[in-house]
């Protein structure tokens, strides 16, 4: 397992010559970059033509990870070239959110393989169910099967974010990297840091990703008493104060949601994955220390599993929310990342508008809020 990390800015141009020496079909290229190059891929197609046989893959960001770095403009790429490990890709376009649960079935079906052991995923971020569409693939793929990856970013804006298939930014679709073989070792963590406040409530009245009532109150006018004179500000100031949700009193693990937009008209709050009717809700709100620390807990996590003995790739996928809280605190998570990796690894990723990883051991979902690691490493012969 061969590997490289490098860089581009449109001032400086590529941070090291492409690798075309690592070219050919067991070779994975992530490329992560800012909404722009969508508009000017002049960088992307260098990358196409110094890798054609590579199966490339990758989306736009909030934000580019880059070996212990956060950066906006740039393109963050790692080039993994694998010994024996067999990558297979599929793509579907995803019309709206009523299409992603089907997109997520048309992807299972193109991936499935003897052999298959891990998924990795990028899709559209804005015009797409991303619970719907994890839970499509993880119900058509094989219950062994590690699912990761995450949603497309477009900064702070939420317009239009576009996925990278090798040959061009592609809107509203998905892309997927089947990885197979019985020596790739895939690691997954998963951690929020936030803290849980105020009494847990009943989900009376929700709909896909619209949150109506909580306990029979609506629940916008619930959120904007807790959040007193912040309420002015929404929803760029509910980033600081998700919701954490169990789909039952039963389900142990609680998972992350971030609040997009209101409806001042029905007084409901517009989140970025769904909300399950007859749950449970309870309001979070920021630990700074415990967000910079929970990226940690991820990849130690990650890491276990992986079991890795030699450079490994490490693979950071945080959400946007989480760098608007952290502020100028951001880069110290990575670097805390980047530190307790195996020498000779690298780290890249993205900031994004959802992350996909298993929580708490279980099957994968969709997250928000969440910094989510994936390590993976393949063992010699």
């Amino acid at each position: 397992m061969q590997l490289v990390t490098l860089s581009h800015s449109p001032a400086a141009g590529w941070s090291r010559p492409l690798p075309a020496e690592l070219d050919g079909p067991q070779t994975l290229v992530l490329v992560f970059g800012a909404p722009a190059y969508a508009q000017a891929p002049a960088a992307l197609q260098a990358l196409r033509a110094a890798l054609p046989q590579a199966v490339q893959t990758g989306c736009s960001t909030a934000g580019e990870i880059f070996e212990g770095e956060v950066r906006d403009g740039t393109l963050s790429v790692a080039v993994t070239r694998f010994a024996s490990t067999e990558l297979v890709r599929a793509v579907t376009p995803v019309a709206d959110r009523e299409d992603s649960a089907a997109a997520g079935q048309r992807l299972a079906a193109q991936l499935y393989r003897p052999g298959l052991r891990a998924v990795l995923l990028f899709s559209e971020g804005v015009q797409v169910n991303g619970t719907a569409l994890v839970d499509a693939l993880t119900r058509h793929l094989p219950p062994d099967v590690a699912l990761f990856g995450g949603l497309a970013g477009d900064g702070d804006r939420f317009g239009s974010t576009w996925v990278w298939d090798g040959r061009t930014a592609l809107d509203r679709s998905i892309v997927a990297v089947g990885l197979c073989g019985d020596r790739i070792q895939v690691g997954l963590g998963s951690e929020g840091g936030w803290a849980d406040f105020g009494p847990e409530r009943r989900i009376t009245r929700a709909q896909g990703q619209v949150l109506y009532e909580l306990d029979g109150r609506p629940a916008l006018d619930l959120y904007k008493d807790y959040l007193g004179d912040l309420a002015a500000s929404l929803p760029a100031a509910a980033l600081r104060f998700p919701l954490s949700v169990r789909r039952d009193a039963a389900d142990g693990e609680a998972v992350v949601r971030t609040i997009l937009g209101v409806d001042e008209v029905s007084r409901a709050l517009i989140f970025a994955g769904d909300i399950p009717q007859g749950g449970t809700a309870r309001l979070m709100r920021v630990n700074h220390l415990n967000l910079i620390e929970s990226g940690g807990l991820a990849l130690a996590a990650a890491a276990q599993a992986a079991s890795p003995q030699g450079p490994a790739l490490c693979l950071s996928v945080s959400c946007v929310g989480r760098r608007l809280v952290l502020g100028e605190h951001t880069e110290e998570e990575l670097e805390l990342l980047s530190q307790r990796l195996p020498p000779g690894s690298a780290q890249v990723g993205f900031y994004s508008y959802g992350e996909i990883s298993p929580a708490g051991g279980r099957r994968s979902r969709l997250h928000n809020q969440t910094m989510t690691v994936s390590v993976l490493w393949e063992r010699p012969d």
